[in-house]
């Protein structure tokens, strides 16, 4: 498996584990910036590397009348103030090969939601800009599917690639984490991510909006470091039960310290026994 490389880390085997991490959507530019001053303060206590996202639009809510968020000209305009003002790599969602263009310029990593993660002109475009390129597996794909999304991007010129598994569908407004689609994905090359905050969702499970459990999370984070994950990522916020988007799968970001001090003490724990009893016996990719 090859890094990637992105600011000043990289994410792979054998490398700290990489947090995507920050509110679902940008409520308020006021907001966004104070969630990435308390994220950027955790994290100086915290040997993991860091990126922050933020959605500056959410363009698969479950209602019309859902909010979701700022737009593209003023969310960018706010993630280039994070950049600045903190220092910080971020990660923000496209759906459009128009988006991807214009995202893939100012952001260091852009992220291909599930729902669109086999739209051929999208992952070209993505592929064509500077940025890593995130995409996260489709509710309704195996792992071994993703495949092809890799293929789509590396023939389009992206070999800064990172796959995130979110859950399958299981059953009406069910999602189930299989945790064999880690080291499926990570055969094809590239570092893999567990999305802890949208497996843990129930789709569309309110009527006009998602529910969730988020009472699981921490279990999902730790099966799934155990497992090998080389990112986590993890949606969080100062006032859950308020947020505007996701707010029954958002981290409460004054629980959040403790469950990535667990994902790291479980992510390190797996690299000793491999260091010391020798690598998995069976891999999917031989």
């Amino acid at each position: 498996m090859q890094d990637l490389f992105i600011h000043n880390f990289a994410i792979g085997p054998n490398r700290p584990l990489a947090v995507l991490c920050g509110p679902c959507v940008m409520e308020s530019e006021d907001h966004t910036l104070f969630c990435a001053e308390a994220l950027q303060e955790m994290f100086r206590d915290l040997p993991l590397s860091f990126i922050f996202k933020a959605s500056y639009d959410k363009a698969n809510r479950s209602s019309f009348h859902s909010f979701r968020g700022p737009g593209l000209e003023k969310g960018l305009s706010i993630l280039q103030r994070v950049q600045k003002e903190f220092g910080l790599p971020v990660v923000t969602d496209v759906h459009s090969p128009e988006e991807a263009r214009i995202a893939g310029g100012v952001c260091d990593m852009i992220q291909i939601p599930a729902f669109l993660c086999r739209q051929t002109d999208l992952l070209a475009a993505a592929a064509s800009t500077p940025a890593a390129v995130n995409v996260k597996k489709g509710q309704f794909l195996a792992p071994w599917d993703m495949r092809n999304v890799v293929e789509k991007l590396v023939s389009s010129g992206c070999s800064r690639i990172l796959l995130t598994e979110r859950g399958a569908t299981f059953g009406y407004n069910n999602l189930v984490s299989d945790m064999r689609s880690i080291p499926v994905m990570q055969g094809f090359g590239h570092p893999v991510c567990f999305d802890a905050s949208h497996s843990v969702q129930l789709p569309g499970g309110l009527g006009t909006a998602s529910g969730g459990q988020r009472e699981f999370i921490p279990y999902l984070v730790r099966a799934a470091a155990a497992c090998g994950i080389n990112a986590l990522f993890m949606e969080t916020h100062n006032d859950p039960d308020n947020a505007m988007s996701d707010a029954n799968t958002v981290m409460n970001i004054k629980y959040l310290e403790n469950v990535l001090r667990q994902a790291k003490a479980a992510h390190e724990f797996r690299l000793e026994m491999l260091e010391k009893f020798g690598a998995d016996d069976v891999h999917p990719e031989g």
